[in-house]
């Protein structure tokens, strides 16, 4: 079985009394509600292009079985603060792997949220490319340690946040990386 040759990244929120239809809703703002979602884990394929959401609309059929990174996230609490986020690591070498990263949290915002998605995709890809840096230095050190190896060539994030709805309806939000043939 070949690898996906494209991806798009995309995010939504969701709210509703019942916790699985905010799930429904949340989908449905990010545009993945006609499909079949089949979650996998986070490789980026060898040669893979990301393309925008409305490019990849021309590759998908309602009902089709799509594979993606999802992150998601919940809560019933009125006014807690909940995100939703994907990091993206591309590696400069078009035979080379990358890293997607799922991320959810309570009480991150979406820069703090996304930046921490971002850090963990590229740690990641930086680790089995031997790239050297210290776990501890901020994101920003890192990521000129990273510009400066030329070994990752983007790094890139695509999160949701969103307060619970103050009634105590569910609220969902998601952030997800799609594959696309």
């Amino acid at each position: 079985m070949k690898h996906p040759s494209k991806i798009f990244l995309t995010k939504g929120v969701g709210k509703h009394k019942e916790k699985l239809a905010s799930f429904e809703d949340a989908l449905r703002n990010a545009g993945l509600a006609e499909y079949n979602i089949v979650r996998v884990s986070s490789i980026y394929p060898p040669g893979c292009r990301l393309i925008s959401k409305n490019e990849a609309k021309k590759y998908l059929t309602p009902g089709q079985i799509v594979y993606c990174v999802l992150a998601e996230n919940a809560t019933n609490e009125p006014h807690r603060l909940i995100a939703a986020s994907i990091g993206l690591a591309v590696p400069r070498r078009k035979d080379h792997y990358g890293y997607l990263s799922e991320h959810h949290s309570f009480g991150e915002g979406e820069k703090k949220a996304g930046e921490y998605a971002e850090d963990l995709a590229a740690s990641m890809l930086a680790t089995i490319l031997g790239v050297e840096f210290d776990p501890d230095s901020s994101y920003d050190e890192k990521k000129e340690i990273w510009r400066i190896s030329g070994e990752i060539v983007k790094t890139t994030n695509i999160t949701q946040s969103a307060l619970g709805d103050k009634n105590g309806l569910w609220t969902t939000v998601i952030a997800a990386a799609v594959f696309v043939d």
